[in-house]
């Protein structure tokens, strides 16, 4: 295996890392010696990876762009009824919000708390923009304007990580 196969292996292990930490403990703070413990790793390894920690919560930012907002946009270009689309937004949004509850809390911020602004920042731009883009392609009749302001009440479910199972 060569070094650049060893490099992408290990930045993914600590993307996975952060992943599992975020779903594991909601509402605990992710530290880099926790990340650096759960990977198994130095500190130091991490950073010759990640140059910081809010590098690593881009690094699932850009994640989840590509898994939600590049799908979205091919179900806007391959659908032309607002009804389909809004079926298939709507069920990759809860799908995605399904398998992926730690992904939820970086998309909601609680798991931003005490990071940069520039994260947080970089969220809001990143919802603005999905929600802009559904607008726009959506928004000539009545059934659209529903079809929005569900996909605006899937963005609010999708932040949360309520397990029903539990109750």
């Amino acid at each position: 295996m060569s070094e650049t196969e060893v490099k992408i292996s290990r930045r993914e292990q600590i993307l996975q890392a952060v992943v599992h930490m975020l779903e594991a403990n909601p509402g605990g703070k992710i530290t880099t010696a926790n990340i650096a413990k759960t990977v198994g790793v130095s500190e130091a390894a991490l950073y010759r990876h990640f140059p910081s920690k809010a590098k690593m919560f881009e690094g699932l930012i850009e994640f989840i762009e590509d898994a939600i907002f590049s799908r979205t946009s091919r179900i806007l270009q391959d659908f032309p009824q607002a009804d389909v689309r809004c079926e298939k937004t709507i069920t990759l949004v809860l799908s995605f919000a399904e398998k992926n509850p730690g992904m939820c809390r970086l998309l909601a911020g609680d798991a931003l708390v005490g990071e940069t602004d520039r994260l947080r920042q970089r969220i809001h731009q990143s919802l603005y923009y999905e929600y802009s883009y559904h607008w726009f392609a959506l928004r000539a009749s009545e059934l659209q304007l529903a079809c929005l302001e569900s996909l605006g009440i899937l963005q609010a479910l999708a932040s949360c990580t309520v397990n029903f199972d539990e109750y």
